[in-house]
């Protein structure tokens, strides 16, 4: 009986073994396991005192994209609209500037917008929404010029339909800038389309 039994024993020993994943002596290290979400801040990233300010965003680098993070622009109460507009845009700048904070800097964000940057209003002749560049904005690295104009964009610095006119510090043309979805995701390689703004 045990003799019968023997081809049997075989034969189901080879059914298991080629069904099943085999041993391997070939090293399957593939690193360790991901430390951090990138692009995600936990935690809120706006502090206590964000009363005292206008709640904003701004779009800052991570991963090759714009992704918004939570700001404060101070503007006080007693301004006017004209006024208010050029406080909103240039405090916008101002947090664009500046170095992403140790959290945002471990999730990836960075920046490449210059410090010192500043923004004033229209000339005489210019659209009253027109936004003046102390930097001409084709001077401006394709990084940044998208991640000002989704954040203008954004902001009480737009017209009402989302678009930006910018310019530079003199009296060169005028251009209406558009953040789009193919900007925020590759703001390197895509600049914000637009279209000059005559008479501007």
């Amino acid at each position: 009986m045990t003799v019968r039994r023997l081809p049997a024993l075989l034969l189901l020993a080879g059914l298991v073994s080629g069904c099943g994943i085999r041993a391997t002596e070939v090293p399957t290290d593939f690193g360790p396991a991901p430390s951090r979400v990138q692009c995600s801040l936990s935690g809120p990233q706006v502090s206590t005192q964000s009363s005292r300010g206008l709640p904003a965003q701004v779009f800052l680098l991570c991963r090759s994209s714009l992704v918004a993070v939570d700001r404060v622009v101070r503007v006080p109460d007693d301004v006017a609209d004209s006024e208010r507009r050029m406080l909103v845009a240039q405090g916008l700048l101002d947090e664009l500037a500046e170095t992403p904070s140790a959290a945002e800097a471990e999730a990836g964000y960075t920046t490449a917008v210059p410090a010192g940057l500043t923004v004033r209003g229209p000339r005489p002749s210019d659209p009253d929404d027109a936004l003046r560049l102390s930097t001409p904005p084709d001077a401006l690295a394709p990084a940044s010029l998208a991640q000002i104009v989704c954040t203008f964009s954004d902001s009480a610095a737009a017209e009402s339909d989302g678009s930006v006119t910018l310019g530079g510090p003199d009296s060169g043309p005028l251009r209406r800038y558009d953040c789009t979805d193919e900007v925020r995701a590759s703001p390197g390689r895509m600049e914000p389309p637009s279209t000059e703004v005559k008479d501007g």
